[in-house]
């Protein structure tokens, strides 16, 4: 745009120059049209082909990544974990993929000009699957810990989150503290294989520890008291409280890798690179930041947190 601003100045210098150099009206006039003509085709010549350019080095870029199926970014993701991923229930009763994870995912497939394909399964399944390089990328609210660098790569982070302690209202005087929640007599849950089974591990070591595989059968045991409490992603307890406002956030977790990064294939780095551009691209633009607006939407109506029967349907 700013070349053709400038091509366009030039042509209105370039006429007022003819028509100080004299001559008849008409011939002033017209040479002058003639040489606006010739630059603002110049100009847009310019531009079509700088666009070219860019459309040619974006399919360069995409050309270089490899994935474990050609054409397709397979993505794994364990889809209990609102707003990052779950199912959003339609009108007609049908459960659709959403998240801020997934509007990711999409969001970088069309980027690389691949077509997205989700494997879902719990959150342990996330890791398993990219320790065998059997998808592309995870993405599941992973925090980059350290632990995980030998089954993945780490992208760049692309969310800030925090890390919370949670029980229901009706203790939350009682079970409020790390101390109060690190004795034998304490159950304390937590998902199994997450950066929150290891904040138990570390802030309520002489509790009752239980590892469930999804955050949904946290929130269930919580609030049937077969559970005290529960270390739990912060915005995902914040969107489980909408629908149940009987759980309270008692306690904040200090934790050092606070932030989300998506998993990637281990030392897959055209890949890397090209998902760490398109995360720059998402927060650039504000992409990302309308995405966990409408996830966070999407999350306090109607929902699923957990996985799909055989057949698709929401299993009772």
């Amino acid at each position: 745009m700013k070349k053709k601003m400038f091509a366009i100045a030039m042509a209105s210098v370039m006429a007022a120059s003819l028509t100080a150099c004299g001559g008849g009206e008409k011939e002033t006039t017209a040479a002058a049209t003639e040489a606006a003509t010739t630059a603002a085709e110049t100009s847009a010549e310019a531009e079509e082909s700088e666009t070219a350019a860019e459309g040619e080095s974006a399919a360069e870029a995409a050309a270089e990544v490899t994935t474990v199926n050609e054409g397709k970014l397979t993505v794994a993701t364990s889809p209990d974990f609102a707003p990052y991923e779950f199912y959003a229930i339609g009108e007609d009763g049908t459960p659709q993929l959403a998240g801020f994870d997934m509007a990711l995912a999409q969001y970088i497939a069309d980027d690389l000009g691949l077509e997205l394909e989700v494997v879902t399964v719990d959150f342990d399944g996330v890791l398993s699957e990219l320790s065998t390089k059997s998808v592309d990328l995870g993405m599941a609210g992973l925090s980059p810990d350290p632990k995980r660098a030998d089954i993945m790569d780490f992208s760049d982070l692309y969310y800030m989150g925090g890390q919370s302690l949670v029980t229901t209202k009706a203790n939350a005087e009682k079970f409020n503290s790390f101390e109060a929640v690190n004795k034998p007599e304490v159950s304390v849950g937590a998902q199994t294989g997450s950066i929150q089974m290891d904040l138990a591990q570390t802030n309520s070591p002489d509790a009752d520890i239980v590892a469930l595989p999804k955050v949904t059968d946290i929130i269930s045991e919580l609030l049937t008291g077969k559970m005290d409490a529960a270390y739990i992603e912060t915005d995902v307890a914040v969107s489980y409280q909408k629908n149940y406002p009987e759980l309270e956030l008692v306690l904040e977790v200090p934790y050092e890798s606070e932030g989300s990064a998506i998993g990637v294939c281990k030392d897959n780095e055209s890949l890397l690179k090209a998902v760490n551009a398109s995360i720059a691209k998402a927060l650039e633009d504000g992409t990302m930041e309308k995405f966990i607006a409408e996830a966070n939407e999407q999350a306090s109506g109607e929902k699923y947190e957990g996985l799909l029967d055989a057949e698709g349907n929401i299993q009772q």
